[in-house]
């Protein structure tokens, strides 16, 4: 993987440029030659808008090209709009368009184009980026020498099969991640909660929802692709590469022409005829491909439907961390809601018990008033107003606990 990275590092500014064949490359000092197509300056790349991107074809060799945004267009026979889509200063969500060329495939970090003879990967230094460099190499290497069935996936579902798997290691590593760190931090709130450790699950859970999005396109993304034949056969390039180069050198059914006819000198009945013959021509192609289309389709469907299975199970692992993250939440609350219950417990029984004692203070009011009264001659009338007072105000207190207890305010 290092080796990869050094090999695929963009060249320096004050590189020199040599012409070889049809591309520059710059020659090394090292006497190793960079796997190169076009090089040239950093400041002219800029200029220009020139991106650097991966290039591996059907046998497996990479290079390094850089190319303009008009240049790919036409080389891929793709509008701006799909372009925009691989464009790493903004952020889309995860896509897979089948197009007439080509399939654009933007899954997490993996970027590129996919047409029937190459993979325009953008590039980049991130591990899985050159993980599916390296992966694509094996599996083609391991293809052109082994599997040589007719049924075996062509080069641009091998392709796209390396990229699901890619983006499905990734999203499924960091759920695991993700696991790891959520289970203990929320046995450890449900046992203290505090401001930190509730801050953390916040965190958490903000982190757990823009996953959960992620993956949720990307199963979305294989689920509509699976529901719409239409898309997939739209993605078989290799065959409607093969149909048309079958047609370009299919006779004319028994009209043979020496030489090409102008459109503009050619007779009207001349053009007439030609119009019906590739008209005619064109509705039996279109015939045989959608019967082939529909036999051969379900090799991609079977494929899609492995990697839907994949993501599907990494999404049920990030619901079933919601499901817990939420039964951790109701539990706090419930904790919290006895605690509330308890302290309202309590200060009804304070208040209660301050009502009793306010008694006490009634009486002495009363009697601190200035009159005279005959009880006031008397040795013991003040031990006998103070139990009085005292039974009468035990009484007052059992008996806001028994309405307490009939009305099931508090478990006594």
């Amino acid at each position: 993987m290092s080796d990869l990275k050094d090999r695929l590092l963009p060249p320096r500014p004050d590189a020199s440029i040599s012409l070889r064949g049809d591309s520059f490359s710059r020659p090394s000092s090292s006497g190793r030659q960079p796997l190169l197509g076009l090089d040239v300056s950093g400041l002219k790349k800029r200029g220009q808008g020139l991106k650097s991107w991966i290039r591996v074809d059907a046998f497996a060799d990479t290079q390094v090209i850089e190319v303009d945004k008009f240049s790919m267009m036409r080389r891929c026979d793709l509008p701006a709009r799909d372009l925009r889509l691989l464009d790493p200063l903004f952020v889309y969500p995860s896509t897979i368009l089948g197009r007439e060329r080509a399939i654009v495939v933007n899954l997490e970090q993996i970027r590129c184009i996919i047409t029937a003879d190459e993979v325009l990967l953008l590039n980049s230094l991130d591990d899985y980026v050159l993980g599916y460099v390296v992966e694509l190499q094996q599996r083609l290497k391991a293809s052109s020498v082994g599997d040589t069935s007719p049924d075996y996936l062509p080069f641009e579902f091998r392709a796209l099969e390396v990229a699901l798997e890619a983006a499905c290691t990734f999203l499924d590593a960091q759920a695991s991640e993700l696991e790891i760190e959520a289970y203990p931090l929320l046995d450890e709130l449900t046992s203290k909660i505090s401001t930190v450790n509730l801050e953390r699950v916040r965190r958490l859970k903000s982190r757990l929802v823009a996953l959960t999005r992620r993956v949720q396109k990307v199963r979305d993304e294989i689920e509509q692709l699976m529901d719409d034949d239409g898309d997939m056969a739209e993605m078989y390039l290799t065959e409607k590469k093969k149909r048309m180069e079958g047609s370009l050198s299919l006779p004319n059914d028994g009209v043979s022409f020496s030489a090409p006819v102008s459109p503009v000198s050619s007779p009207p009945s001349s053009r007439r005829l030609e119009k019906s013959l590739s008209f005619a021509r064109s509705r039996h192609d279109s015939a045989k491909s959608s019967e082939s289309e529909n036999e051969n389709i379900e090799e991609l469907e079977m494929l899609l439907e492995a990697y839907f299975v994949v993501i599907d199970s990494t999404l049920n692992k990030l619901t079933s961390l919601k499901e817990y993250i939420d039964d951790t939440e109701d539990f706090i609350n419930i904790q919290l809601d006895n605690v509330r219950n308890q302290l309202i417990q309590f200060e009804l029984l304070l208040t209660t018990a301050t009502f009793v004692v306010a008694i006490f203070g009634v009486v002495a009011g009363i009697f601190g008033m200035n009159f005279e009264i005959d009880l006031f001659e008397e040795p013991g009338a003040f031990k006998w107003v103070l139990t009085i007072t005292g039974v009468c105000g035990v009484l007052v207190f059992l008996a806001f606990l028994w309405f307490y207890k009939r009305r099931r305010l508090m478990p006594l």
